[in-house]
């Protein structure tokens, strides 16, 4: 590639930059070709005389930052360059509470125009522990997580996930090109990336923010091992090998490292099936989806609120001496996310 005379469009990291990042996807749908015969390859082949635009990454010697001025300088690759100073200037607004410590920077095409994002070191200070009180995840497709507070249990739906995924799949789908992925199948890929980006990050500060409110330190998170090594049958592979549930932990992980809240991993083994009440853990007692009804103790109640609770009894003593009522397990709060602010609020706040 070194000899090609588009490696020297660019500077020589960045050059490098794009040749690894499209290796990392190509490594990625070879990967997911093992559970997905239909998984698109990545976009690299052109479309009529386009070819999708490559992210372009600037490092330290790459571009130059006034902070000063609020510019920053990216350097051409020698191809490009008129003389040795010449360079692109490029100018940015923020707030004036800022305090840009920048990394790199990333050209981004958005389907329209590019895009600069900065990649910023920021230095967080972590608080004391938010709290004695223990919570438990149980981590799901249709309810994205279910959390057993100390004093309520509160279901979280994905039914806006699932919503995009359905309508730019579609559109991904529908204007795909007969040599790969089109303009539009690009945009549409990118903009539910973006989307369920935004979801997990704001499940993720509701939780953790509610958890800080209720004076919860400790949060126990429910984690299916091997749901990604066995065989569900087709509709069941192509929901559970996808399942997002690494990445849901790993963002409570860090946000609860902040705000002083511990997120362990918890595996979820016999949670589903055993009553939270008295432990009994036939496998009946999950009678249908949605629905957990003890044959020992006689608890009626929402199975993933049973399953959150199991996961907060691993952390907390005596589990099965607290009193925790049918009506509790019965009748969850509901925490919808509301499209116009981009956030999680009660159900009767959404539809107010």
């Amino acid at each position: 590639m070194k000899n090609r005379s588009c490696w020297k469009d660019l500077n020589a990291q960045s050059s490098q930059k794009v040749i690894e990042e499209l290796s990392d996807a190509f490594q990625s749908w070879f990967d997911l070709r093992q559970k997905d015969d239909k998984a698109n390859p990545p976009g690299y082949r052109k479309h009529g005389d386009e070819r999708p635009r490559s992210t372009v990454t600037f490092k330290e010697d790459g571009f130059k930052h006034d902070s000063e001025n609020n510019r920053v300088r990216l350097s051409k690759g020698s191809n490009l360059k008129k003389h040795f100073s010449d360079f692109l200037l490029c100018e940015y607004q923020t707030r004036p509470d800022v305090d840009l410590s920048v990394q790199n920077v990333r050209a981004v095409w958005n389907g329209d125009e590019w895009e600069l994002h900065f990649v910023c070191k920021v230095e967080l200070e972590t608080n004391d522990s938010a709290g004695d009180e223990v919570a438990g995840i149980d981590l799901g497709i249709t309810n994205i997580a279910t959390v057993a507070f100390p004093d309520e249990y509160v279901l979280y739906p994905g039914n806006s996930l699932k919503q995009d995924k359905h309508y730019f799949k579609r559109a991904e789908y529908d204007t795909e090109g007969e040599n790969g992925p089109s303009e539009k199948s690009m945009w549409a890929r990118q903009k539910l990336t973006d989307r369920e980006t935004h979801f997990y990050h704001a499940l993720s500060d509701a939780i953790i923010t509610e958890c800080v409110e209720r004076g919860v330190g400790t949060l126990a998170v429910s984690w299916p091992e091997t749901v990604r090594e066995s065989d569900w049958g087709k509709t069941g592979n192509k929901k559970l090998h996808t399942w997002a549930f690494d990445r849901i932990f790993q963002y409570l992980e860090y946000k609860g490292e902040i705000r002083g809240v511990e997120v362990l991993k918890e595996n979820e083994w016999d949670t589903s099936k055993t009553c939270s009440a008295c432990g009994d853990d036939t496998k009946a007692n999950r009678v249908e989806r949605g629905l957990y009804v003890c044959q020992s103790c006689g608890l009626v109640g929402n199975a993933d609120c049973n399953g959150a609770e199991n996961m907060r009894q691993k952390i907390t003593p005596n589990p099965h001496g607290e009193d925790r009522s049918n009506g509790c397990v019965a009748q969850p709060s509901t925490h919808l996310f509301d499209r116009e602010s981009g956030t999680f609020h009660t159900r009767e706040q959404v539809a107010s």
